[in-house]
Protein backbone atom coordinates (compact mmCIF):
# COMPACT_ATOMS: atom_id res chain seq x y z
CA UNK A 1 0.00 0.00 0.00
CA UNK A 2 2.81 2.15 0.83
CA UNK A 3 4.38 1.57 -1.91
CA UNK A 4 1.70 2.33 -4.31
CA UNK A 5 1.15 5.70 -2.82
CA UNK A 6 4.60 6.27 -2.99
CA UNK A 7 4.74 5.05 -7.38
CA UNK A 8 1.62 6.96 -7.13
CA UNK A 9 3.55 10.06 -5.69
CA UNK A 10 6.73 9.93 -7.98
CA UNK A 11 4.79 9.28 -11.27
CA UNK A 12 2.51 12.67 -10.83
CA UNK A 13 6.01 14.11 -9.52
CA UNK A 14 7.37 13.13 -13.11
CA UNK A 15 4.28 13.76 -15.12
CA UNK A 16 4.55 17.44 -13.69
CA UNK A 17 8.70 17.98 -14.45
CA UNK A 18 7.85 16.73 -17.91
CA UNK A 19 4.43 19.40 -18.37
CA UNK A 20 6.62 22.65 -17.16
CA UNK A 21 9.06 21.39 -19.26
CA UNK A 22 6.75 21.40 -21.98
CA UNK A 23 5.30 24.88 -21.06
CA UNK A 24 9.22 26.44 -20.65
CA UNK A 25 10.57 24.82 -24.12
CA UNK A 26 7.27 25.91 -25.64
CA UNK A 27 7.69 29.70 -24.46
CA UNK A 28 11.46 29.71 -25.38
CA UNK A 29 10.27 28.31 -29.15
CA UNK A 30 8.30 32.15 -29.57
CA UNK A 31 12.00 33.71 -29.51
CA UNK A 32 12.53 31.37 -32.64
CA UNK A 33 9.47 32.73 -34.50
CA UNK A 34 10.17 35.41 -36.75
CA UNK A 35 7.22 37.75 -38.20
CA UNK A 36 7.98 40.07 -41.29
CA UNK A 37 5.99 42.79 -42.32
CA UNK A 38 5.95 44.17 -45.72
CA UNK A 39 5.28 48.30 -47.51
CA UNK A 40 1.66 48.65 -47.62
CA UNK A 41 0.20 48.42 -51.24
CA UNK A 42 -2.30 50.29 -52.26
CA UNK A 43 -5.15 49.64 -54.73
CA UNK A 44 -8.70 50.71 -55.05
CA UNK A 45 -11.59 48.35 -55.07
CA UNK A 46 -14.44 48.58 -58.08
CA UNK A 47 -16.89 50.14 -55.12
CA UNK A 48 -14.10 52.94 -55.14
CA UNK A 49 -12.79 51.80 -51.33
CA UNK A 50 -9.08 52.27 -51.00
CA UNK A 51 -7.59 48.82 -50.28
CA UNK A 52 -4.72 48.75 -48.02
CA UNK A 53 -2.57 45.42 -48.35
CA UNK A 54 0.47 44.38 -45.80
CA UNK A 55 2.33 41.58 -46.86
CA UNK A 56 3.09 39.03 -43.66
CA UNK A 57 5.75 36.41 -43.66
CA UNK A 58 6.14 34.20 -40.48
CA UNK A 59 8.73 31.83 -40.19
CA UNK A 60 8.43 29.30 -37.11
CA UNK A 61 11.88 28.15 -36.38
CA UNK A 62 11.15 26.94 -33.00
CA UNK A 63 10.30 23.30 -31.77
CA UNK A 64 6.72 22.95 -32.17
CA UNK A 65 4.04 23.76 -34.61
CA UNK A 66 2.32 27.09 -34.46
CA UNK A 67 -1.58 26.83 -34.54
CA UNK A 68 -4.38 29.33 -34.75
CA UNK A 69 -2.30 32.28 -35.64
CA UNK A 70 -4.55 34.97 -35.68
CA UNK A 71 -3.72 39.09 -36.59
CA UNK A 72 -6.32 41.51 -36.13
CA UNK A 73 -5.91 45.14 -36.33
CA UNK A 74 -8.90 47.83 -36.13
CA UNK A 75 -8.33 51.44 -37.19
CA UNK A 76 -10.20 54.48 -35.45
CA UNK A 77 -10.53 58.02 -36.00
CA UNK A 78 -9.84 60.88 -33.29
CA UNK A 79 -13.44 60.65 -31.98
CA UNK A 80 -13.43 56.76 -31.48
CA UNK A 81 -15.38 56.14 -34.63
CA UNK A 82 -14.11 52.91 -36.29
CA UNK A 83 -13.01 53.31 -39.86
CA UNK A 84 -10.92 50.08 -40.94
CA UNK A 85 -11.00 46.45 -39.31
CA UNK A 86 -9.42 43.54 -41.01
CA UNK A 87 -8.46 40.17 -39.40
CA UNK A 88 -6.16 37.29 -40.75
CA UNK A 89 -5.91 33.82 -39.64
CA UNK A 90 -3.87 31.53 -40.27
CA UNK A 91 -4.45 27.41 -39.13
CA UNK A 92 -0.69 25.98 -38.95
CA UNK A 93 2.81 26.55 -39.06
CA UNK A 94 4.22 23.63 -39.02
CA UNK A 95 8.36 23.20 -37.28
CA UNK A 96 10.45 25.33 -39.47
CA UNK A 97 8.02 26.19 -41.57
CA UNK A 98 7.27 29.56 -43.80
CA UNK A 99 4.38 30.94 -44.50
CA UNK A 100 3.18 34.27 -46.71
CA UNK A 101 0.25 36.18 -46.75
CA UNK A 102 -1.37 39.39 -47.05
CA UNK A 103 -3.55 41.37 -44.39
CA UNK A 104 -5.89 43.40 -45.90
CA UNK A 105 -7.75 46.91 -44.77
CA UNK A 106 -10.40 48.55 -46.49
CA UNK A 107 -11.66 52.08 -46.07
CA UNK A 108 -14.17 53.32 -47.26
CA UNK A 109 -14.20 57.13 -47.78
CA UNK A 110 -17.82 57.91 -48.41
CA UNK A 111 -18.17 56.60 -44.50
CA UNK A 112 -15.28 59.01 -43.80
CA UNK A 113 -16.99 62.12 -45.09
CA UNK A 114 -20.60 61.23 -43.45
CA UNK A 115 -18.69 61.91 -40.18
CA UNK A 116 -17.28 65.22 -41.93
CA UNK A 117 -15.12 66.82 -44.00
CA UNK A 118 -12.11 67.21 -41.42
CA UNK A 119 -10.57 65.00 -42.94
CA UNK A 120 -10.35 65.73 -46.62
CA UNK A 121 -8.65 69.29 -45.50
CA UNK A 122 -6.78 68.45 -42.21
CA UNK A 123 -4.32 66.54 -40.91
CA UNK A 124 -4.96 64.13 -38.18
CA UNK A 125 -3.76 60.85 -35.97
CA UNK A 126 -5.55 58.03 -36.16
CA UNK A 127 -5.29 55.13 -33.43
CA UNK A 128 -4.54 51.65 -34.48
CA UNK A 129 -4.73 48.75 -32.66
CA UNK A 130 -3.76 45.66 -33.12
CA UNK A 131 -3.62 41.97 -31.16
CA UNK A 132 -1.93 38.90 -32.59
CA UNK A 133 -2.79 35.38 -30.92
CA UNK A 134 -1.71 32.00 -31.49
CA UNK A 135 -1.24 28.54 -29.77
CA UNK A 136 2.41 27.06 -29.20
CA UNK A 137 2.31 23.39 -30.29
CA UNK A 138 -1.47 24.00 -30.95
CA UNK A 139 -2.17 24.01 -27.13
CA UNK A 140 -0.58 26.73 -25.19
CA UNK A 141 -1.90 30.07 -26.33
CA UNK A 142 -0.22 33.43 -26.68
CA UNK A 143 -1.69 36.83 -26.83
CA UNK A 144 -0.07 40.43 -27.21
CA UNK A 145 -1.93 43.58 -28.45
CA UNK A 146 -0.42 46.94 -29.31
CA UNK A 147 -1.86 50.51 -29.54
CA UNK A 148 -0.23 53.19 -31.09
CA UNK A 149 -0.95 55.95 -33.38
CA UNK A 150 -0.82 56.51 -37.24
CA UNK A 151 -0.94 59.78 -39.06
CA UNK A 152 -3.36 60.82 -41.33
CA UNK A 153 -2.72 63.38 -44.35
CA UNK A 154 -5.09 65.42 -45.64
CA UNK A 155 -5.55 64.70 -49.65
CA UNK A 156 -6.52 68.57 -50.13
CA UNK A 157 -4.60 70.09 -46.93
CA UNK A 158 -4.82 73.91 -46.97
CA UNK A 159 -6.94 74.37 -49.76
CA UNK A 160 -7.74 77.68 -50.96
CA UNK A 161 -8.89 79.94 -53.48
CA UNK A 162 -7.65 83.36 -54.67
CA UNK A 163 -9.30 86.16 -55.19
CA UNK A 164 -11.13 86.19 -58.62
CA UNK A 165 -9.59 88.52 -61.67
CA UNK A 166 -11.85 90.09 -64.38
CA UNK A 167 -10.53 91.11 -67.99
CA UNK A 168 -12.53 91.78 -70.65
CA UNK A 169 -13.37 88.56 -72.86
CA UNK A 170 -15.59 90.16 -75.66
CA UNK A 171 -18.39 92.94 -75.49
CA UNK A 172 -20.66 90.84 -73.26
CA UNK A 173 -18.36 88.61 -71.28
CA UNK A 174 -15.45 88.79 -68.63
CA UNK A 175 -13.09 86.34 -68.15
CA UNK A 176 -12.95 84.82 -65.04
CA UNK A 177 -9.48 83.58 -63.52
CA UNK A 178 -9.10 81.87 -60.50
CA UNK A 179 -6.40 80.32 -58.68
CA UNK A 180 -6.65 77.38 -56.40
CA UNK A 181 -4.15 75.69 -54.32
CA UNK A 182 -3.62 73.01 -52.15
CA UNK A 183 -1.06 69.98 -50.58
CA UNK A 184 -1.37 66.22 -50.91
CA UNK A 185 -0.54 64.73 -47.51
CA UNK A 186 -2.46 61.86 -48.12
CA UNK A 187 -0.44 58.33 -48.80
CA UNK A 188 -2.63 58.01 -52.17
CA UNK A 189 -1.99 60.05 -55.09
CA UNK A 190 -4.72 62.61 -55.75
CA UNK A 191 -6.35 62.25 -59.78
CA UNK A 192 -9.62 63.94 -60.54
CA UNK A 193 -11.82 67.33 -61.15
CA UNK A 194 -12.36 70.47 -59.26
CA UNK A 195 -15.84 72.33 -60.27
CA UNK A 196 -17.02 75.96 -59.11
CA UNK A 197 -19.90 77.35 -59.52
CA UNK A 198 -19.80 81.20 -58.93
CA UNK A 199 -22.90 83.21 -57.24
CA UNK A 200 -23.44 87.17 -56.31
CA UNK A 201 -23.99 88.66 -53.52
CA UNK A 202 -27.79 88.39 -54.40
CA UNK A 203 -27.18 84.46 -54.87
CA UNK A 204 -27.80 83.95 -58.08
CA UNK A 205 -25.50 81.90 -60.21
CA UNK A 206 -23.15 84.26 -62.90
CA UNK A 207 -20.49 81.56 -64.08
CA UNK A 208 -19.37 78.35 -63.34
CA UNK A 209 -16.15 76.30 -64.39
CA UNK A 210 -13.90 72.95 -64.07
CA UNK A 211 -10.04 72.03 -64.00
CA UNK A 212 -8.96 68.40 -63.81
CA UNK A 213 -5.82 67.74 -60.86
CA UNK A 214 -3.38 65.91 -60.97
CA UNK A 215 -1.98 65.56 -57.09
CA UNK A 216 0.67 63.07 -56.46
CA UNK A 217 1.77 62.32 -52.54
CA UNK A 218 3.71 64.93 -51.09
CA UNK A 219 2.85 67.20 -54.50
CA UNK A 220 1.76 71.38 -53.92
CA UNK A 221 -0.42 71.90 -56.48
CA UNK A 222 -0.57 75.40 -58.08
CA UNK A 223 -3.79 76.07 -60.53
CA UNK A 224 -6.60 78.03 -61.99
CA UNK A 225 -10.20 77.69 -63.19
CA UNK A 226 -10.92 80.18 -65.90
CA UNK A 227 -14.63 80.64 -66.99
CA UNK A 228 -16.83 83.82 -68.44
CA UNK A 229 -19.85 85.46 -66.88
CA UNK A 230 -21.89 87.94 -67.99
CA UNK A 231 -20.71 91.62 -68.21
CA UNK A 232 -23.76 93.20 -66.92
CA UNK A 233 -23.94 90.65 -64.01
CA UNK A 234 -23.13 92.07 -60.54
CA UNK A 235 -20.10 90.02 -59.44
CA UNK A 236 -17.82 92.08 -57.26
CA UNK A 237 -18.81 89.95 -54.16
CA UNK A 238 -20.36 86.66 -53.65
CA UNK A 239 -19.68 83.14 -52.82
CA UNK A 240 -18.13 80.07 -54.77
CA UNK A 241 -19.42 76.40 -53.99
CA UNK A 242 -16.62 73.55 -54.57
CA UNK A 243 -16.92 70.55 -55.94
CA UNK A 244 -14.02 67.87 -55.57
CA UNK A 245 -14.96 64.02 -57.76
CA UNK A 246 -11.65 61.90 -57.41
CA UNK A 247 -11.29 57.79 -57.87
CA UNK A 248 -11.71 57.61 -54.36
CA UNK A 249 -14.66 60.02 -53.09
CA UNK A 250 -16.65 63.10 -54.21
CA UNK A 251 -17.51 65.78 -52.15
CA UNK A 252 -19.09 69.05 -51.89
CA UNK A 253 -20.37 71.66 -51.82
CA UNK A 254 -17.54 74.25 -49.78
CA UNK A 255 -18.80 77.21 -49.59
CA UNK A 256 -16.06 80.00 -49.74
CA UNK A 257 -16.82 83.91 -50.07
CA UNK A 258 -14.74 86.53 -52.12
CA UNK A 259 -14.62 89.91 -53.00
Amino acid sequence: MDVSIRMIGIASTFFWIILLAFFASAAYSVKDLHLGVGEPLLSVASNGDLLVSISINIENGGYYDLGEFNLTTKVADVNGSMLAEGSTFIPTVKRGGKVATFHNLTFNFNDLLEKGSYYIFNDANFSLAAIISMKIAEAIPVKASSNFSVPWGAPFYNFELGEPTFEPFNRTHLEVVVPLSFENHAFFDVYGEIRLRMYNSEGLLVGRGETVIEAPQGFLYNGFIVFHVQTAENIREGFFEVYFSTSLFEYGPLVITYG
